[in-house]
């Protein structure tokens, strides 16, 4: 009995230890927090509304965040679209939709996050702007808990609260002289959509 006893101990200090590595693994993850809104040098404010976007281009712009890997050598832009709602009332977030406006006019519209990790190849020379290359039969670096994980989420907006995340876009190579606009906000009352950002990324 007693060495019955020895090993059921035995047992439950390993299930333990495996807990606590578990732990320290989900704890080893990287934190990212966004600031708020006004701190970051492309942002806009009308009716109360401030919503920034920040691009990650470089490998210490999105170490942060996505830690090794940079999205961008798979044609995936990462914006960071951080919100503040100082206005007295909600804003309905579920129906919004996020634009990267090339120089040229050209639209490319938000890739959802969880189509990210199926997007093959790195920088496809014709590939077409906002369509999804799809092969979900091999894992690629872009099959990562960052990439849904910190993606923007919110589908409300409450007065006074701020809300954050990551948009992706597929373009070959971001340019400074590009727009990103953010539609398709409404009033949860009414359903009225509210007003409209065209946030330039030139300029500090």
């Amino acid at each position: 009995m007693r060495c019955k006893g020895l090993k059921g101990g035995l047992k439950w200090l390993l299930l333990l230890s495996a807990s606590i590595a578990a732990t320290a693994a989900d704890n080893d993850k990287t934190r990212f927090e966004a600031k708020p809104a006004a701190a970051y040098p492309h942002h806009q404010t009308s009716e109360k509304v401030t919503i920034a976007a920040q691009i990650a281009e470089t490998d210490d712009e999105t170490r942060e965040a996505f830690g090794k890997l940079n999205p961008n050598r798979y044609g995936v832009l990462p914006v960071l679209i951080v919100m503040q709602n100082d206005s007295p009332d909600a804003i309905k977030l579920d129906h919004i939709r996020f634009e990267y406006i090339m120089p040229g006019g050209e639209h490319v519209e938000s890739t959802p996050a969880a189509d990210v990790k199926y997007i093959h190849g790195t920088r496809a020379p014709n590939k077409l702007p906002g369509t999804i290359q799809i092969h979900k039969k091999v894992k690629n670096p872009l099959d990562v808990w960052e990439i849904e994980g910190r993606s923007f989420t919110a589908k409300m907006l409450p007065a006074g609260q701020s809300a954050s995340g990551f948009v992706y876009f597929q373009v070959d190579q971001p340019s400074a002289a590009a727009n990103v606009d953010i539609s398709g906000m409404t009033d949860p009352v009414s359903g009225k959509e509210l007003f409209y950002f065209e946030i330039p990324m030139s300029g500090k």
